[in-house]
Protein backbone atom coordinates (compact mmCIF):
# COMPACT_ATOMS: atom_id res chain seq x y z
CA UNK A 1 0.00 0.00 0.00
CA UNK A 2 1.25 3.38 -0.76
CA UNK A 3 0.58 6.40 0.77
CA UNK A 4 -0.50 9.11 -1.87
CA UNK A 5 0.17 12.45 0.65
CA UNK A 6 3.79 12.86 1.94
CA UNK A 7 2.24 13.75 5.26
CA UNK A 8 0.30 10.42 5.94
CA UNK A 9 2.47 8.26 7.88
CA UNK A 10 3.88 11.69 10.19
CA UNK A 11 -0.43 12.83 10.51
CA UNK A 12 -0.79 8.48 11.78
CA UNK A 13 1.91 8.60 13.74
CA UNK A 14 0.57 11.69 15.63
CA UNK A 15 -2.71 11.03 15.92
CA UNK A 16 -1.48 7.77 17.28
CA UNK A 17 -0.75 9.41 20.41
CA UNK A 18 -3.38 11.49 20.34
CA UNK A 19 -1.68 14.95 19.15
CA UNK A 20 -3.32 17.40 16.90
CA UNK A 21 -1.19 17.43 13.59
CA UNK A 22 -0.88 21.51 13.32
CA UNK A 23 1.59 22.95 10.70
CA UNK A 24 4.26 23.19 12.89
CA UNK A 25 4.08 19.77 14.33
CA UNK A 26 3.85 17.88 10.91
CA UNK A 27 6.58 19.59 9.43
CA UNK A 28 8.82 18.97 12.17
CA UNK A 29 8.04 15.35 12.41
CA UNK A 30 8.27 15.03 8.76
CA UNK A 31 12.04 15.65 9.23
CA UNK A 32 12.61 14.12 12.72
CA UNK A 33 10.90 10.76 10.90
CA UNK A 34 12.56 10.17 7.72
CA UNK A 35 12.98 5.99 8.70
CA UNK A 36 16.19 6.35 10.07
CA UNK A 37 17.37 6.83 13.78
CA UNK A 38 18.92 10.25 14.76
CA UNK A 39 19.91 12.45 17.30
CA UNK A 40 19.30 15.98 16.99
CA UNK A 41 19.67 19.29 19.09
CA UNK A 42 16.73 21.90 19.00
CA UNK A 43 19.28 24.43 17.05
CA UNK A 44 20.15 21.23 14.51
CA UNK A 45 16.01 21.00 13.79
CA UNK A 46 15.32 24.47 13.67
CA UNK A 47 17.61 24.81 11.26
CA UNK A 48 16.87 22.19 8.58
CA UNK A 49 13.24 23.93 9.14
CA UNK A 50 14.73 26.99 8.21
CA UNK A 51 16.61 25.51 5.09
CA UNK A 52 13.36 23.68 3.96
CA UNK A 53 11.34 27.02 3.97
CA UNK A 54 9.44 25.80 7.23
CA UNK A 55 8.60 29.23 9.30
CA UNK A 56 9.07 27.86 12.79
CA UNK A 57 10.74 29.57 16.02
CA UNK A 58 12.94 28.00 18.23
CA UNK A 59 10.67 28.50 20.77
CA UNK A 60 8.03 26.07 19.01
CA UNK A 61 10.71 23.44 17.95
CA UNK A 62 11.72 22.95 21.62
CA UNK A 63 8.06 22.96 22.47
CA UNK A 64 7.29 20.60 19.89
CA UNK A 65 10.24 18.45 20.73
CA UNK A 66 9.10 18.13 24.69
CA UNK A 67 5.37 17.36 23.41
CA UNK A 68 6.70 14.42 21.25
CA UNK A 69 9.28 13.38 24.30
CA UNK A 70 5.80 13.37 26.81
CA UNK A 71 3.80 11.47 24.18
CA UNK A 72 6.65 8.56 23.53
CA UNK A 73 7.83 9.56 20.44
CA UNK A 74 11.25 10.63 21.48
CA UNK A 75 13.98 10.62 23.95
CA UNK A 76 15.69 13.19 25.27
CA UNK A 77 19.05 12.64 26.13
CA UNK A 78 21.07 14.96 28.32
CA UNK A 79 24.39 14.86 27.45
CA UNK A 80 26.29 17.08 29.21
CA UNK A 81 24.33 20.43 31.20
CA UNK A 82 22.63 22.67 28.85
CA UNK A 83 23.18 20.30 25.97
CA UNK A 84 20.08 18.13 25.17
CA UNK A 85 19.60 15.49 22.37
CA UNK A 86 16.36 14.39 20.90
CA UNK A 87 16.62 10.85 20.02
CA UNK A 88 14.24 8.98 17.85
CA UNK A 89 14.76 5.93 18.59
CA UNK A 90 13.03 5.42 21.87
CA UNK A 91 13.80 1.27 22.05
CA UNK A 92 16.09 0.27 24.81
CA UNK A 93 19.36 1.77 24.44
CA UNK A 94 22.65 3.56 26.30
CA UNK A 95 24.86 6.38 23.86
CA UNK A 96 28.46 6.63 23.80
CA UNK A 97 28.89 10.88 23.77
CA UNK A 98 31.95 12.20 21.86
CA UNK A 99 32.61 15.00 23.42
CA UNK A 100 35.34 16.48 21.66
CA UNK A 101 32.48 16.95 18.56
CA UNK A 102 29.19 16.85 20.50
CA UNK A 103 27.85 13.64 18.74
CA UNK A 104 25.89 10.65 20.14
CA UNK A 105 26.35 6.76 19.08
CA UNK A 106 23.66 4.25 20.17
CA UNK A 107 24.92 1.14 22.23
CA UNK A 108 22.29 -1.70 21.83
CA UNK A 109 21.18 -2.09 25.35
CA UNK A 110 22.34 -5.95 25.48
CA UNK A 111 25.84 -4.41 25.64
CA UNK A 112 25.35 -2.53 28.73
CA UNK A 113 25.08 -4.47 32.01
CA UNK A 114 24.32 -3.32 35.65
CA UNK A 115 25.04 -5.32 38.41
CA UNK A 116 23.16 -3.50 41.16
CA UNK A 117 20.25 -0.14 41.36
CA UNK A 118 19.53 1.78 44.58
CA UNK A 119 16.50 1.13 46.46
CA UNK A 120 14.28 3.80 45.17
CA UNK A 121 12.87 6.19 47.07
CA UNK A 122 9.22 5.08 49.25
CA UNK A 123 6.90 5.98 46.69
CA UNK A 124 8.69 5.40 43.40
CA UNK A 125 9.94 2.65 41.07
CA UNK A 126 12.64 3.06 37.98
CA UNK A 127 10.96 4.05 34.99
CA UNK A 128 14.40 3.60 32.88
CA UNK A 129 18.23 3.74 33.18
CA UNK A 130 20.31 5.64 30.79
CA UNK A 131 23.73 5.19 30.29
CA UNK A 132 26.07 7.98 28.95
CA UNK A 133 29.75 6.89 28.34
CA UNK A 134 31.48 10.32 27.36
CA UNK A 135 34.35 9.47 25.23
CA UNK A 136 37.11 12.12 24.13
CA UNK A 137 40.07 11.83 21.56
CA UNK A 138 42.79 10.38 23.05
CA UNK A 139 46.03 13.01 23.57
CA UNK A 140 49.04 11.48 21.77
CA UNK A 141 51.43 13.68 23.16
CA UNK A 142 51.09 12.55 26.84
Amino acid sequence: MTNDRPYTAVLDRLRGVGLRPTRQRLALARLLFDGRDRHVTAEQLHAEAEACATRVSLATVYNTLHQFVDAGLLREVVAEPGRSYFDTNVEDHHHFYYVDGGMLEDIPGDQVALSSLPATPEGTEIDRVDVVVRLRSRNDAR
